[in-house]
Formats: C-alpha cells, sequence, structure tokens
C-alpha cells in the first residue's frame, strides 16, 4: 500500500467569511481549536469550505495562511480540483509551493468527461505535482463517479495515494479494497466511518469534525486501537448529528453550528443561504442531545 497522507480524523474545515473576503483571524482561531480537540489533518479548500466561490487569489491564500498556521503539526490537505485541468494544475502546483502536504482533487463537475477523460485529467494533474493526490469520488455533487477499473489505472500513477469515497456505496468501498490495494481509502460520509474502517479505510474527511473534533478522532482512535465496540457506540451515538449536519446541503448546517458553538463563521456565499424554520430548529435540537453547548 502507497504511504498514507494521513490516518485517523481529517477535518474538511469550514472557511469563515467577512462580507466577500476570508476572516484569517477567525480561520486561525478555529485552526487552533481543531489541532487541540485530536484533529489528525486539516483538509482547507473542500466543498465544506465554500472553495467553488473563492477567485483563485483568495482559494490559494486561504491555503498558504493555513500550512503556515498549522506550522508541520498535523498534514495539510489542499483542495485544489477544477473541472478545468489546467486550472487544477495551476492550484495544485501553487498549493505544492506553499507547502502542502497533499492534494485533495474532485472528479470534473458539469462538462464531466468520460472514464478515459478521468485518466487523463487526474494523471495530468498528478504529473504536475511531487506531493501526494487524493481523488474525491462523489457523484451526488458532480454527476459523475469513478469507475474501479477507472480507479486501478490511475492507482499505477506514484503520487495518486488515495480517495476520497462519497458515493455511500460500501460495495464500491469493498470493490477498491479487495481490488485495488495499494490505494489509501477515506470515508467521505461521517455516517459511514466505522463501516469503511471496516474494509480497511485509513480514516475519514469528516464534516463532523468540525463541530466534535475529539469524537469524530476518537471514531477512528477506538476502532485502530481494537476497541471496535466502542467505535461503534461513538457513531451511532453522534448519528442524530451526523445527519442534522447535512439537513440542508454541506456546509449550511455545518457552518451554522459553529456559529452556534461561538466561533465567527460570518456569512454563507450565495447561493448558499442561511438556515430558518424546522432545520433550524432540528441541528440545535441534535446538537444539544450530542453534549454541545449553544452560546
Amino acid at each position: 500500500m502507497k504511504t498514507a497522507p494521513f490516518t485517523g480524523s481529517g477535518v474538511a474545515i469550514i472557511t469563515p467569511f467577512n462580507g466577500n473576503k476570508t476572516d484569517y483571524d477567525s480561520l486561525g482561531e478555529i485552526i487552533e481549536a481543531q489541532i487541540s480537540g485530536g484533529t489528525d489533518a486539516i483538509i482547507i479548500c473542500g466543498t465544506t469550505g465554500e472553495a467553488s466561490t473563492m477567485p483563485d487569489e483568495e482559494h490559494l491564500e486561504a491555503i498558504r495562511y493555513t500550512v503556515e498556521k498549522v506550522a508541520g503539526r498535523i498534514p495539510v490537505i489542499a483542495g485544489t480540483g477544477s473541472n478545468d485541468t489546467g486550472h487544477a494544475i495551476k492550484l495544485s502546483q501553487k498549493a505544492e509551493e506553499y507547502g502542502a502536504d497533499g492534494l485533495l482533487t474532485v472528479t470534473p463537475y458539469y462538462n464531466k468527461t468520460t472514464q478515459a477523460g478521468l485518466v487523463k485529467h487526474f494523471t495530468e494533474i498528478a504529473n504536475s505535482v511531487k506531493i501526494p493526490v487524493i481523488l474525491y469520488n462523489v457523484p451526488s455533487r458532480t454527476g459523475m463517479a469513478i469507475s474501479i477499473d477507472t480507479l486501478r489505472e490511475l492507482a499505477k500513477v506514484p503520487n495518486i495515494v488515495g480517495i476520497k469515497e462519497a458515493s455511500g456505496d460500501i460495495s464500491y468501498t469493498a470493490k477498491i479494497a479487495a481490488l485495488i490495494p495499494e490505494l489509501n481509502i477515506y470515508s467521505g460520509n461521517d455516517d459511514m466511518i466505522v463501516p469503511m474502517l471496516s474494509l480497511g479505510a485509513k480514516g475519514v474527511i469528516s464534516v463532523l469534525a468540525n463541530v466534535m473534533p475529539r469524537e469524530a478522532h476518537d471514531i477512528c482512535r477506538y476502532y485502530f486501537e481494537g476497541n471496535t465496540e466502542e467505535s461503534r457506540k461513538l457513531q451511532l451515538k453522534l448519528l442524530g448529528l451526523i445527519n442534522a449536519l447535512f439537513i440542508e446541503v454541506n456546509p449550511v448546517p455545518a457552518k451554522t453550528a459553529m456559529g452556534l458553538l461561538g466561533y465567527r463563521v460570518g456569512n454563507l456565499r450565495a447561493p448558499l443561504y442561511e438556515m430558518s424554520g424546522a432545520n433550524l430548529e432540528k441541528l440545535k435540537s441534535e446538537m444539544v442531545k450530542a453534549g454541545l453547548e449553544i452560546k
């Protein structure tokens, strides 16, 4: 198996905004809270970080700032995916220059491509850098999935080392584990951490970790220590909150929850809008049930 960029819980971290700018003071506070809370890696400028609304200058500055703030204490994985291969290469090369420990790159969305096109897209990105690349399979958002045959071909690229698997298809994960054992698997769904670990996943890229970093870390830690019962209990205990964090499109509930915990998260960027009504009350209720204190 290829060397894993990290093991355990990597937080798909939110990006706090102040109007049309990133609030770096708040981002720094959140990063410190994550590290203190036991998070095993920071994934910056992913879906949860609203990267699709960030101009390149802001996107890259958020990566640079995070690498500098983390200062080598835990790995930093930079989201550099795009539906434009050349654009993804540009972002990836700058992230490497700024010191990111690895990259997370998603399947092309909207224009999409063929499976042969996916091989070329990801291979060109990976060959443009030397740091590890994690592929991101999330067909519910992009409209396309990576086939097993395509994954097998991509695994031949030396620095394509893993996949964030968020299709929700446990059979697909089993096929990866059985047929492409050299690839490191990360759960992209917080409600499937333990099942994915049971098939050999190295951890999770987690939305839950934004609000409960210690618990997301401990689900993985218990499992790796052989205490599968405690891992399972914690997974199931937090299932209500995990579901509430996806009651509306990510990252709306996660960012709302962070604000309810007292973090300065600022605004969501359109077309995302604030939660209200029954969904907001459900989120608050599940946060309290999970033991979180709303400010």
